[in-house]
């Protein structure tokens, strides 16, 4: 992962030119926890960023944002003005039914939270110091993400604005039939 993540960020983000950021939730375990590459699993890397890894696992999110990607003129396009990170870069995973692990989110456990939110400050903090453009932010998540994102920029002063996007998942997951106008809302939110 290391090495396929490397060569992503090495292939996609070799300058100094500042980005726009947007933060998901923390890594799912068939995209990034797959890949080390944020909303990226193995399929779309291979077939949108040239790059390939040991493995064919399919994240719904990822489908979503590489249709994002497309629609703002391809990965190169897109990761030239686009950092996507995650508020948690940490991966959570609980059982689930039949011995399954399922993803969990840094906000499912108060306790969680509390435990990890010195890093999230820390991380965050590392991240706006790669030349970052902090005037709009984007949240993936409407809800727990965005409310926990609020708290923390208005304690710690980190961006200038918050903008919540709906998370991909739900849109792949709840909104299908209207994918498309979703699409549309991200590329004129981030480019409009």
């Amino acid at each position: 992962v290391l090495d396929i993540s490397s060569a992503f960020y090495r292939k996609l983000y070799n300058d100094q030119q500042p980005r726009k950021l947007i933060l998901g939730i923390n890594p799912g375990r068939f995209g990034a926890g797959a890949t080390g590459i944020p909303f990226t699993d193995s399929k779309r890397l291979e077939e949108h960023c040239g790059l390939s890894i040991d493995n064919r696992l399919h994240e719904l999110s990822s489908v979503f944002v590489y249709e994002v990607v497309d629609a703002c003129g391809g990965a190169k396009a897109f990761y030239e003005q686009i950092y996507i990170n995650s508020v948690c870069p940490l991966g959570f995973v609980k059982p689930g039914k039949k011995g399954h692990e399922i993803n969990y989110n840094y906000y499912d456990s108060a306790a969680l939270t509390k435990a990890v939110l010195p890093f999230i400050l820390a991380s965050l903090q590392q991240q706006l110091a790669f030349g970052i453009d902090t005037t709009k932010v984007f949240c993936l998540g409407t809800g727990k993400n965005y409310q926990f994102l609020q708290q923390l920029n208005a304690k710690h002063h980190l961006f200038e604005q918050l903008v919540p996007l709906e998370h991909p998942r739900y849109v792949m997951q709840y909104k299908l039939k209207q994918k498309d106008d979703y699409i549309q809302k991200y590329v004129e939110a981030l480019f409009g």
